[in-house]
């Protein structure tokens, strides 16, 4: 009997040993931004046929109305990585990392949240555009690539493939022939539907060089956080035929919100001069006026080719990662960086505090047993998601920022009280709340407030402000929170 007592506690002992170990391991983080994705997936009511974004979303956390900080890329990417909302006029430009980080020294203060993730040993791989160049190097759209990193600290690797196309951007705005915007001079159409493999555009060599590189990393001994950047349903709405397929043109529905809000100033909208730059579009958009209900059908079409492609592409990862074990200890990140309007408000494009232009996909599918199929209603923002994927990590953020983690919404199976989310562009500052949207705007054209109720009228048709007094004296104080010194700083 004596012996057997000390042969039962080695047994506690060792079974001890392995429940440490289980939790002390760090998560990996498979981190997917797909850039102009607005909510427009089947798991979010969409006709848009997306069987891969969907079972992340059923499987894990779901967000159906997630805002972002800033309705322009690299702006809102600033956000994201820092935790920061826009308190200078560089934040909201699409060189905020570039202005703000690539030449920055490394000091007590990470550059982002990979950085800190990296400084918690992990492994960290970039690939593709998780911050806002293409390819993470510092460049214009038509000069040779430099090497520069925008985020100088936080990539233990950063690789990218550009295939025929040769550089970072000429990829972004690739068309299956290898040519693209800048080298066509802007002589080209805002779409195409390519007879080509999933390889014969960019995105298609993006998930190759990540499926290569989860197989290193399984070997490594590290956790690894892994950025993978995709380019569509960005314009040029180019993907493969088989993409295309998959819809029948007729049966895709026009915006169910095509006029200018009433009682607006049309400032506060713009004339979609990014999409107007391919130049051999059938048709120019304008506030002016709709374009043709067939040409309309005819964009959607081909955004809704470019998602089911990038679903494609996100499968085949999600696939590898199961197949190497590395599913069951993997949290997966799907992120847009801001919505798009497709012909909302008669606009075409980003660019604006309105609805379709702020709120974007959000799926976090988190391996741990307590985060599994929650559907998740709250207003959240961006900012959020650099404490979030800490919590989740277990890391420490030693220094201030304006996100909260989203972990509580998560975790419960309640619902708990929604807080706000703001969002800067246009010289204004907006406010979502659970039914409101404020947006109050720092310009001489009037009216300068617009208040929109999701309650009465979900696709903001009108602009209620005059008639809300009361309303307008319980949100403006809140709205002033989120006002961050931006439009007063030099």
């Amino acid at each position: 009997m004596n012996r057997i007592v000390p042969f039962f506690l080695f047994g506690l002992l060792f079974l001890n040993c392995i429940n440490k170990t289980k939790t002390e391991t760090k998560p990996n983080i498979l981190f997917i931004a797909v850039d102009d994705l607005r909510n427009e997936l089947g798991v979010y009511g969409s006709m848009v046929k997306s069987p891969n974004m969907d079972a992340l979303a059923n499987k894990g956390s779901l967000f159906t109305n997630h805002y972002v900080q800033v309705p322009t890329c690299g702006a809102s990417r600033h956000a994201l990585l820092t935790g920061y909302r826009p308190w200078k006029p560089v934040h909201l430009s699409n060189r905020a990392l570039e202005k703000e980080l690539s030449d920055k020294r490394e000091d007590s203060i990470p550059e982002t949240f990979i950085h800190r993730f990296k400084q918690e040993g992990y492994h960290t791989v970039g690939i593709g555009k998780i911050s806002h160049s293409a390819d993470g190097l510092v460049y214009g759209y038509e000069e040779e690539p430099s090497q520069k990193r925008e985020l100088p600290q936080s990539w233990s690797e950063l690789v990218f493939n550009p295939g025929k196309w040769k550089t970072g951007w000429n990829a972004f705005f690739a068309y299956a022939d290898g040519e693209n915007r800048q080298s066509l001079k802007k002589q080209v159409k805002p779409y195409e539907m390519g007879n080509v493999s999933d390889e014969g555009y960019p995105d298609g060599l993006t998930t190759q060089l990540a499926i290569l590189k989860l197989r290193e990393l399984k070997n490594q001994g590290k956790p690894f956080f892994m950025g993978v950047g995709f380019f569509k349903p960005h314009l040029p709405f180019n993907a493969p035929k088989q993409y295309w397929d998959l819809y029948e043109r007729d049966s895709i529905q026009l915006s169910e919100n095509p006029n200018i809000p009433e009682n607006i100033n049309q400032s506060s909208l713009h004339s979609s001069g990014e999409f107007n730059q391919y130049a051999l579009g059938e048709e120019k958009a304008s506030l002016e006026q709709s374009v043709s209900e067939a040409y309309a059908r005819k964009l959607k079409h081909a955004y809704y080719a470019s998602i089911s492609y990038i679903d494609a592409q996100i499968g085949k990862i999600t696939k590898e990662l199961d197949a190497l074990g590395l599913a069951e200890n993997t949290i997966i990140v799907i992120w847009g960086d801001h919505g798009w309007h497709l012909g909302d408000q008669r606009v075409w494009g980003k660019h604006t505090l309105f609805e379709s232009a702020l709120k974007s996909t959000l799926i976090i599918n988190s391996p741990f047993e307590k985060h599994l199929g929650k559907r998740i209603e709250n207003v959240v923002e961006t900012v959020d998601i650099y404490p979030t994927l800490a919590a989740l990590s277990g890391i420490k953020i030693n220094h201030k920022i304006d996100g909260e983690s989203l972990t509580p919404y998560m975790e419960s199976n309640q619902r708990l009280p929604s807080k706000a989310a703001y969002s800067y562009f246009k010289q204004g500052i907006s406010m979502r709340t659970e039914r409101y949207r404020l947006t109050k705007y720092f310009r001489k054209e009037e009216p300068t407030l617009e208040l929109y109720d999701y309650a009465n009228d979900p696709f903001e048709t009108e602009n209620i402000a005059s008639e809300k007094s009361d309303v307008l004296n319980d949100m403006l104080p809140l709205l002033d929170k989120g006002d961050t010194g931006l439009y007063n700083s030099n």
